[in-house]
């Protein structure tokens, strides 16, 4: 569920109405926020608290007390002392947090260094301080030269204003706000994390859309019974790869094995056979064909089409797209040709198809769509399915945003900047194509598929990552999806 700042502030009244404790919600806030920390940074180093007077200082000090337990050592930057901090907040100071006067300018100990930050909560609204301004720029300072990791709670401080905090993830307390999916706003707020918190459980907020999260989304993904076997395990077929683009058939294929596909065919031509043949996984069968419009008559429970296909069979790809009855993931080289022959995109109106541009690609979409100028990427993308109710787009960005007519808007939570690198949607297309062969709906296999590779990718590392290293991780991103991580 996706609130407003203000339908939060009015719930948190209602509770306390109704004798909630602010310090009970307090505490479970703080545990929570220090969950996100141990997911994101299970070593322990230096952890900053930048507090304000508020409340926010209270959870983040709740959550640095809890993570001192796990080794953290506890440095207090504060814009007023903590006398002056609200009864709550201070009720959980101690001198435990050690006091400094300006990080930039500290010798932390080796090892991981955080930055909580707690200096502003909801109620925020214009500039910053210039105080409060010059501790954001100390922060942004310290994760662009000493590569800190910022934690923001509920909302980063400032978000909309000219020095809001730019964090790495934001750990949301008991619902996501909407500021927090605006177009723009990921640059500041990250990872998206949500920390429950029970006696705020019942908010009801705009239901037409949904940050996802292992909780909401774990039980669409299938169950593998005892006596499962390959041939119900969900049978996909992939067109992909051209000259200079076989790496882009092989990402596909990767990512629907690993997703669980019971079988996996790549569709070639004789002339790129013998090259792809050696260089796909084992567990791939790869078919050579004279003509792409063969898959139509092979027993498949879903297709994959597009990614490095060329342009050199477009007719037989576009009749494949038009015809083919089964759910077809349509990426890459695919899109494009969609974009060149828009009526073919009406004449895939009642047929599940799953579309899964980049911005590049979605622009040469909307070329045949005119009045979207202004329009938000959500908008775009409701847009883009509103005439077509078997369609499902699956916007890729930093914010991933995921439509389907009659059915909730989805925005991704997982990932980082490390997937900024060619081939991420390659093996997108393949989990999806797989999820959607054993009979997950499209819009469910689009929400899981963009999940699960973010999530692999956040176990696969923030650095020196690449697509190929996605696949491998995503048996324990599964395992993280089921046990709702956050």
């Amino acid at each position: 569920m996706i609130v407003t700042t203000q339908q939060m502030q009015e719930f948190e009244e209602a509770a306390f109405a109704r004798g909630v404790s602010a310090a009970a919600l307090m505490e479970e806030a703080g545990k929570g926020i220090a969950e996100v920390v141990r997911q994101f940074e299970p070593v322990a180093g230096s952890l900053v608290l930048y507090l304000g007077k508020g409340n926010n200082a209270g959870d983040a000090l709740v959550a640095a007390r809890e993570l001192r337990k796990d080794g953290w050592k506890v440095f207090g930057r504060l814009c007023v002392p903590a006398a002056q901090m609200k009864d709550l907040p201070r009720g959980h100071w101690g001198d435990w947090v050690e006091v400094i006067e300006d990080a930039r300018t500290r010798d932390f100990p080796r090892g991981p260094l955080v930055l909580l930050d707690g200096l502003l909560g909801i109620g925020f609204s214009g500039e910053m301080k210039p105080e409060l301004a010059a501790m954001a720029e100390e922060m942004k300072v310290l994760r662009e030269q000493h590569h800190a990791r910022i934690i923001a709670m509920d909302l980063p401080s400032g978000l909309g204003a000219k020095h809001a905090v730019e964090a790495d993830v934001t750990a949301c307390v008991a619902h996501i706000k909407d500021l927090l999916v605006e177009d723009g706003a990921e640059r500041n707020v990250g990872r998206l994390a949500l920390v429950p918190l029970r006696e705020l459980g019942g908010i009801q907020g705009d239901a037409s859309a949904m940050v996802m999260t292992p909780r909401d989304i774990r039980h669409w993904l299938p169950h593998r019974p005892n006596d499962m076997h390959k041939g119900n395990a969900g049978r996909v077929v992939i067109l992909a790869g051209s000259r200079g683009f076989f790496g882009a058939a092989e990402l596909a294929c990767r990512g629907a094995l690993r997703a669980g596909a019971g079988l996996t065919t790549l569709l070639v031509k004789k002339a790129f056979y013998d090259l792809l043949a050696a260089r796909v996984p084992p567990e791939v069968m790869v078919k050579c064909v004279d003509d792409y419009r063969e898959a139509l008559e092979m027993k498949a429970d879903a297709l994959a089409i597009g990614p490095g296909l060329g342009f050199q069979s477009e007719d037989e790809v576009l009749e494949v797209l038009r015809q083919a009855p089964m759910p077809v993931v349509v990426d890459a080289d695919a899109l494009t040709m969609l974009s060149q022959n828009p009526e073919t995109m009406d004449e895939m109106n009642g047929l599940p198809r799953l579309l899964t541009p980049h911005p590049g690609e979605l622009d040469r979409l909307l070329a045949n769509y005119p009045g979207w100028h202004g329009m938000s990427r959500r908008m775009v993308t409701e847009m883009l399915v509103k005439t077509a109710p078997k369609r499902t787009l699956l916007l890729k960005g930093a914010r991933t945003v995921i439509a389907t007519a009659g059915e909730v808007t989805l925005f991704n939570s997982t990932g980082h900047p490390g997937m900024a690198g060619g081939g991420m949607g390659d093996v997108l297309t393949g989990v999806c194509a797989a999820l959607a062969a054993r009979r997950v709906p499209l819009h469910h296999a689009a929400g899981l598929g963009a999940w699960l590779c973010g999530r692999a990718a956040e176990i696969a590392g923030r650095e020196g990552i690449c697509a190929s290293d996605v696949p491998a991780c995503l048996g324990r991103a599964v395992l993280d999806l089921k046990s709702g991580c956050l």
